[in-house]
């Protein structure tokens, strides 16, 4: 966070902010350290910490009317206090008003608490009344002594309930924020916080000043419409929200403009190799492929660098127009690298790439963690002399002491597991003087449009949604562990027929913590019941070359069943496995679920998923096995994840720094998102200065990631 935005008189005055955290009462390192924890680092921070629910002190409930379940503010008088020894040590206080009487329970009290409870004490109270052994009680309520003579001043407003870390206790953050809502008249010690949306703008579109909306919801009056504020969709809140999706949106922008003021080598290819690579395919490629490839290679003949997001679900074919960019880029003289998450899927990109390429003399090279002492050396050289031509591998791709000779295209797949300075990096090892190299990344993960214009605003967006002819849809059931012999039943049977299984459990080997069904046990079970049946163990903690042991083994048909854990999600092509059975399926996302079901389904059987759960299900379980048995396009199961799980899954690490969302929901917000896009428009054209204010109250220094 810096100062720049906090320090600029503006043009519509605020709650005054002292100039540093410290100046504030009652603050020293030691809170200022619980404080950095809710992100708060100087007191504008604080003005959005927000609340997330409200509780109403602003008048007093008989005790004769209160219900178990209300929360609600008394007055009453001590008629006796007392220690008790049952099942642990309490202090009791029964309190009356006349009108009835509770017992107010206190766990945790000291000498001087249990003295200032005597009886005949009046006592204001607030907590949650439930049903206790003796009659209504409240636990632990708020309190406070009042004098016979004085009359105790009632709040005016909603009281606000912040998120809260260790050692930091609600009263402590609201004096705190009354502090800082309280400045503005001593100027001398203050620097008022910048309403930085032109007044035109809001005023246009009947939106509160930032002053306003901050005062009312860390204020709202008695009459405040709750349940707008508990649902995010009062005005006040949905003036922040649309004011924190400008900034991730701007950030983005201000990355793509950035990009396109470098320069990038035409890639303008000597000869007809892109061509050659597709005649050889054994399937002809489909209207969506032909047209992205023909929209990605005319981005390549451009002299400022591609940055082409291609979506695609599971099994449309993303690899082999990935392999054609790679191709173009080759033909033009340069190298390309294709970049994968993990080890598995980089490695199945390299087999499938090797097929293909090897036919037509293309030098591939493999490079990944895993590689070392020569073998990683001789590497390092094909790469820096040029003679690899097209390079896969993870992470170790834009590592220190990696060098490429002339790095023409970047591809990164499974994007949503990078991020954005991952991938920036690796465009900074291809760099040339002023010259980056062109970048392509790609996502079985659908993105909704509206979504991706928005989030993903530092990218062009393709979409492929047409499938390959001949892909059977996968049959999806949802079936309870009970009949788990059912299953293993319907495996021996398939593979009996030829056809092979996988059996993908969520962890590796029994644990203490989690009641999870583990490979290991599961792996012994279906070697033991599946007698003639050959069965393979895969997972994360096996060695590469061990793995792919394995795997080769499975592609083969020397094995029948692989019982494997999550690694298998992404990747694995086998077209002749025709079962997947998931277990725990209603702890995993539907992202997650919808990935690991495409695993099959890629030849021309009959293809089922089953998804053993453990009963009973919660609603929202039952709800997220429905939407996979109901559809198996990934662009409605993507909409549903946003919906059920938000946007964290569907975006995953590629915001890392950019969507740590304060405010907003991406979901419930959604039609916010058409006027982010308008408004940064006239924020970069006329208001620059805005928007970068915007954007470094909201994500401080993370648009910095575009520098990398």
């Amino acid at each position: 966070m810096t100062q720049a935005a906090k320090t600029t008189a503006g043009q519509n005055s605020s709650p005054g902010v002292p100039a540093s955290l410290t100046s504030l009462r009652g603050v020293g390192p030691a809170l200022a350290e619980k404080l950095a924890r809710l992100g708060v680092y100087t007191p504008e921070d604080l003005l959005f910490v927000l609340p997330i629910r409200y509780e109403d002190r602003t008048h007093i409930t008989a005790i004769g009317s209160l219900v178990p379940g209300q929360r609600a503010v008394i007055e009453a008088e001590v008629e006796l206090s007392e220690v008790v020894f049952r099942r642990r040590r309490s202090l009791l206080c029964r309190v009356s008003d006349g009108t009835g009487s509770l017992t107010l329970r206190f766990f945790y009290f000291s000498r001087a608490q249990q003295q200032g409870l005597a009886r005949g004490k009046r006592l204001r109270c607030y907590g949650e009344v439930r049903k206790g052994p003796g009659g209504l009680e409240i636990i632990h309520p708020e309190y406070r002594t009042l004098s016979d003579s004085a009359v105790a001043q009632l709040e005016e407003h909603l009281t606000p309930v912040y998120p809260s870390t260790e050692g930091l206790q609600q009263t402590r953050l609201r004096g705190l924020i009354t502090q800082v809502l309280d400045t503005g008249s001593d100027t001398s010690a203050s620097h008022p916080l910048r309403d930085w949306l032109p007044e035109e703008l809001t005023a246009k579109r009947g939106m509160p000043t930032l002053e306003a909306a901050l005062l009312y919801l860390h204020r709202p009056p008695p009459d405040a419409q709750l349940d707008e504020l508990i649902a995010g969709s009062h005005p006040c809140q949905q003036r922040l929200a649309l004011e924190e999706l400008l900034a991730h949106h701007l950030s983005l922008r201000k990355i793509r403009k950035r990009a396109q003021r470098l320069t990038a080598i035409t890639l303008q290819p000597q000869n007809d190799l892109v061509e050659r690579f597709v005649a050889s395919l054994a399937f002809e490629l489909t209207g969506d492929q032909q047209k992205t490839l023909d929209v990605i290679r005319r981005d390549l003949h451009k002299t400022h660098p591609m940055m082409r997001l291609l979506q695609g679900d599971v099994g449309c074919g993303k690899t082999v127009v990935a392999a054609a960019a790679a191709l173009h880029a080759v033909s033009a003289g340069y190298q390309a690298v294709i970049m994968a998450p993990t080890e598995l899927l980089a490695e199945q990109h390299r087999d499938n790439l090797a097929q293909w390429l090897t036919p037509l003399n293309i030098k591939l090279a493999w490079l990944s963690g895993a590689l070392k002492g020569a073998a990683r050396n001789t590497t390092y050289a094909a790469l820096a002399t040029g003679e690899a031509q097209v390079i896969v591998g993870t992470h170790a791709l834009f590592q220190e002491g990696v060098e490429y000779s002339k790095l023409g295209l970047v591809i990164v797949d499974e994007q949503h597991r990078f991020g954005v300075h991952q991938r920036l990096s690796l465009m900074e090892k291809g760099a040339s003087g002023k010259s980056r190299p062109h970048q392509l990344v790609m996502t079985a993960t659908p993105i909704p449009r509206t979504l991706a214009m928005t989030m993903y605003a530092d990218l062009d967006v393709s979409v492929i949604r047409e499938m390959p002819p001949g892909r059977q849809t996968i049959q999806t059931v949802a079936i309870a562990e009970e009949r788990r012999g059912d299953v293993v039943a319907r495996v021996r049977e398939a593979c009996r027929a030829g056809q092979r299984a996988y059996w993908v459990c969520p962890l590796i080997e029994e644990s203490e913590v989690l009641d999870y069904q583990n490979a290991e046990a599961t792996h012994a079970m279906l070697e033991e019941a599946l007698e003639d049946i050959t069965v393979s163990l895969i997972h994360g903690r096996m060695k590469s070359d061990e793995k792919d042991r394995v795997m080769k083994a499975f592609a083969a048909g020397k094995t029948q069943v692989l019982v494997a854990t999550t690694v298998i999600e992404v990747g694995v092509d086998v077209p002749e496995a025709t079962l997947m059975i998931i277990e725990n399926s209603e702890r995993m996302g539907l992202a997650q679920l919808h990935q690991l079901r495409g695993r099959v389904g890629r030849g021309s059987e009959q293809s089922t998923c089953v998804l053993l759960y453990r009963p009973p299900l919660s609603m929202h379980a039952r709800e997220r096995l429905g939407v996979l048995r109901k559809s198996s396009d990934g662009f409605i199961v993507a909409q549903k994840d946003l919906e059920l799980r938000g946007p964290g899954e569907v975006l995953g690490k590629r915001q890392t720094g950019l969507m740590q969302l304060k405010v907003a929901n991406l979901i419930r917000d959604a039609a916010l998102l058409p006027e982010v896009q308008e408004l940064a428009e006239v924020l970069l054209d006329d208001h620059p200065e805005a928007a970068t204010g915007i954007m470094h109250r909201w994500i401080g220094n993370a648009e910095q990631y575009g520098n990398v």
